[in-house]
């Protein structure tokens, strides 16, 4: 293993979606126990800076595979399918239109009540959306539909970050 494996080898994992997060943690504790530059602060120059550079490679590894939006996003570009965000944001059309419903709602909100059941409307098209990202990535494995899939997990979850924010304002 070096350097340059992918995030998955680093974790003796297979490349999926799905994963089970326990295993991911106790790996995690495991290799950061092995690399951690403390355990080499007697050692050369070399040692140390090659165990500096596996702590924070093992870091960056776990962060992606912890989080379901980084890891599908990963995948993607594993696969070839790029996420491209900033330069494509081509989005079927209904879900466009729930875009611009939703953000009609969130400005013509008037209470926290009308708020919090946006965010429970989001939360659950994010657990949708989170399922057919499984259901693409391991069963399908159509990594150009992951992609747009990610895409729009994406506007989902800014757009769930735009509600909480609004609901932060009125408990001020």
């Amino acid at each position: 293993m070096s350097l340059q494996s992918s995030d998955f080898e680093i974790f003796d994992l297979l490349p999926s979606f799905e994963l089970d997060r326990a295993a991911l943690d106790t790996r995690w504790k495991t290799l950061q126990r092995e690399a951690h530059p403390d355990r080499f602060a007697t050692a050369n120059a070399l040692a140390q800076r090659q165990a500096m550079q596996w702590s924070v490679r093992i870091n960056e590894a776990y962060q992606r595979l912890k989080d379901p939006l980084k890891r599908a996003a990963y995948l993607c570009e594993l696969n070839g399918a790029p996420i491209e965000a900033e330069n494509n944001t081509a989005m079927p059309s209904a879900f466009l239109m729930q875009q611009m419903q939703w953000r009609e709602d969130l400005d013509e909100a008037q209470s926290a009540a009308d708020l919090e059941r946006m965010a429970e409307e989001v939360a659950a098209a994010r657990s949708d959306l989170l399922k057919q990202l499984r259901t693409t990535a391991d069963d399908k494995r159509d990594f150009v539909a992951l992609a747009q899939q990610v895409r729009a997990l994406m506007f989902v979850e800014r757009f769930a970050r735009d509600v909480e924010a609004r609901l932060d304002q009125l408990g001020q």
